[in-house]
């Protein structure tokens, strides 16, 4: 009985301690996201200049005119890098820094590297994109 008393105790105990540190770990995301300054959603200055457009469905269709670059078979064009393996680099994620500039990550599927594109949102037309600079990471599986 006595047995049974510790470890329903220290089972409290150590659930109190998880709930505290689940509690400080949610904390510390949520002052990381608040404070996300090198993206659209947390630019005001780069908002205002989106003023009469809807934030979300632009943001959409900024990322999709950008990805349907994939479909061409030697793979996105704002990747300044021709195709070194079997695959096309094609481009997998996409954030949208401010109101001209994108940063991206592409990939063949084995090699991988990072694109800073700069964009003209355009409403009625896709969407027109600039390449500023690409980098490529040493495939170290090699």
């Amino acid at each position: 009985m006595v047995n049974s008393s510790n470890i329903l105790k220290r089972s409290e105990e150590v659930s109190t301690i998880s709930k505290k540190e689940l509690k400080k770990a949610k904390d510390s995301i949520a002052k990381l996201l608040d404070n996300d300054k090198f993206s659209l959603d947390n630019n005001e200055f780069a908002q205002e200049y989106y003023f009469e457009h809807n934030l979300k469905a632009l943001k959409t269709k900024v990322k999709e005119d950008l990805i349907a670059f994939n479909a061409d078979k030697r793979g996105n064009k704002y990747v300044s890098y021709d195709q070194i393996s079997d695959s096309p680099f094609l481009i997998n994620d996409v954030k949208i820094l401010n109101h001209r500039w994108i940063i991206a990550n592409f990939s063949d599927g084995k090699i991988w590297g990072e694109v800073l594109i700069k964009y003209f949102h355009n409403t009625d037309k896709p969407t027109d994109f600039e390449t500023v600079e690409t980098l490529i990471y040493a495939d170290t599986n090699n």
